[in-house]
């Protein structure tokens, strides 16, 4: 028998994260020690096509056999794990509710009346979990508090917490994505105003999750179907390639920084498979900058004051200086070993491949 969905803001001592994407299962186990955290395991195992897709879990048994072969080679045995969920299947929301309520009555409130507003699916399909943030004045002078209200289908986490049982393990914490990229870049975002946002753009393998943050909180997210994929398909169809789920040759590209001219006869400057890479970059740019503007458009007083790059897709060379030339945003790349000042072996995973390893860091965080 499956066992209950636990929550999204639990915590325990194990210090092991597991990132499960259409491409790797991710391993990590970070410890505390006097100056911070310390790497003791990253471990990464690819993932045949089919087992993982369009964010979900396909072949829970499949799943649960490599995620164990990933301990295996972490060299780790562990009981309890945190895991995350992508963001497109996901609810984040700040609401403000009275501050008089006590604990019991806030979390009926907010569990049993205000998720059911926001969900678009009946209540019962979802598991739901809030947090406190913090007390405010409202325009009306009437103190109230913030909650951070996150909900997922039922359906989806009950297939995590099958898949993981199945692979003889019992998840702590089961959270979003951009919840465990932030958690790994906190000191990076803490030089943010609370009247500047940072948007977090986490290129993935078959989408990107766009992340609005302000003060650490998520305000607004998207998910858009471009990812690695479509990149990837651009690139080999344009060169005759035989289609491929490796980044090797996407992490090894130097992104054009300039606009590409194209002369009289149409004709670009450069090869016909960064040609067509370029026009794939350019959708996502066209869906990064909607997004920004819609959310501008909600709100007063805000500004855009720095856009993060994270993701396997994220360290492509100079997509930050891509992105600052065509949004006119500074942008950058993240990279989670320097933020915690962990030592890794940087032969197996270069700088380009760093913004990627920023969920399985922040799971592992979490746990640590």
């Amino acid at each position: 028998m499956v066992k209950s969905f636990n929550n999204f803001f639990g915590k325990s001592n194990q210090g092991v994260g597991i990132e499960l994407s259409p491409q790797r299962v991710n391993v990590a186990r970070l410890r505390k020690q006097k100056q911070g955290l310390k790497l003791d395991s990253l471990t990464s195992v690819p993932v045949p096509e089919g087992v993982f897709t369009n964010g979900q879990i396909a072949d829970p048994p499949a799943m649960a056999q490599i995620i164990q072969q990933a301990l295996a080679a972490s060299k780790i045995k562990v009981s309890k794990v945190a895991t995350a969920v992508a963001g497109r299947d996901s609810i984040v929301r700040l609401i403000p509710v009275p501050s008089e309520l006590d604990d019991k009555e806030l979390r009926e409130m907010v569990l049993n009346h205000e998720a059911g507003l926001y969900l678009p699916y009946p209540r019962e399909e979802a598991d739901v979990d809030y947090q406190k943030l913090g007390y405010f004045v409202d325009e009306d002078g009437i103190e109230k508090v913030q909650v951070l209200l996150v909900a997922t289908r039922k359906e989806i986490t009950d297939t995590y917490v099958r898949t993981f049982e199945q692979a003889g393990l019992q998840i702590d914490v089961l959270e979003i994505n951009s919840f465990a990229l932030i958690r790994t870049i906190r000191e990076q975002l803490r030089q943010f105003s609370p009247q500047e946002a940072a948007v977090l753009v986490d290129i993935e393998f078959d989408s990107t999750e766009i992340a609005i943050v302000v003060n650490g909180v998520p305000q607004f997210s998207r998910t858009v179907p471009i990812g690695t994929l479509q990149m990837q398909t651009a690139l080999s169809r344009a060169m005759n390639l035989p289609p491929s789920r490796d980044l090797e040759l996407l992490q090894g590209m130097t992104i054009p920084s300039t606009p590409v001219e194209t002369n009289k006869t149409g004709q670009t400057s450069i090869n016909p498979g960064m040609a067509a890479m370029m026009r794939v970059l350019g959708e996502l740019t066209d869906e990064l900058r909607r997004s920004i503007d819609f959310y501008l458009n909600q709100s007063e007083n805000l500004e855009v004051a720095q856009i993060l790059l994270a993701g396997p897709g994220g360290g492509m060379i100079q997509l930050d200086e891509f992105f600052t030339q065509r949004l006119s945003l500074p942008t950058t790349q993240i990279d989670p070993v320097g933020s915690l000042a962990l030592q890794i072996d940087e032969e197996k995973y270069p700088y380009t491949q760093r913004p990627g390893l920023g969920i399985v860091l922040g799971l592992g965080m979490r746990e640590a």
